[in-house]
């Protein structure tokens, strides 16, 4: 086995030395070894959970969900229904982010449809950028239940419900997509 060091293990893997220090500080891949002066050297092992991680990373998986797979990569005893699991909890994910990204497009192009853009100042995108947010605020606490109202515009968990694989939490920008609910039923 050849060692390399963090630059050629980068371009074997397809990655940068600075993701490399990254993927070791979230102990995703082992302390390499190191020479006498401290220097890093990877072998083969390490490139292939470098390409394993950067794979990965482009479909999207988290990094809790990578470090999920590489454990169950390195598992001879695993059972493939666990890794399908996690890739179909992945790929459910995938689709509900699409269904917002059709909605979000939607509604932006019934927007751009309802803006004259012409010479005069009025603009019908401005307008509806600028409406209220309290049925934002609505439409948010409908889409997660036991949120309750701390300050305006902020949110708290009243309790913290137990998760289960069924009850994933919604997106940091359900707000966004009440809103353009919202402004497609204007």
């Amino acid at each position: 086995m050849q060692s390399m060091n963090i630059g050629d293990a980068a371009s074997a893997a397809g990655v940068t030395p600075k993701m490399i220090r990254h993927y070791e500080a979230l102990e995703l891949i082992p302390e390499p070894d190191r020479t006498e002066a401290g220097y890093r050297l990877y072998g083969e092992r390490e490139v292939a959970m470098l390409r394993f991680i950067r794979q990965s990373r482009g479909l999207g998986f988290s990094m809790k969900q990578i470090g999920s797979l590489l454990a169950l990569w390195r598992d001879d005893r695993r059972e493939s229904r666990e890794v399908k699991e996690v890739a179909l909890q992945q790929l459910a994910e995938l689709e509900e982010r699409q269904r917002e990204i059709d909605q979000m497009r939607g509604t932006l192009q019934q927007l751009v449809a309802r803006c004259s853009g012409d010479h005069r100042a009025h603009c019908a995108i401005l307008d509806n950028l600028a409406r209220p947010t309290a049925p934002l605020i609505m439409a948010a606490k409908a889409a997660r239940p036991g949120l309750k109202e701390v300050k305006a515009g902020t949110r708290q968990p009243a309790t913290a419900p137990k998760r289960t694989a069924a009850a994933r939490p919604t997106p940091a920008h359900a707000g966004l997509v009440a809103w353009t609910r919202s402004i497609a039923r204007a």
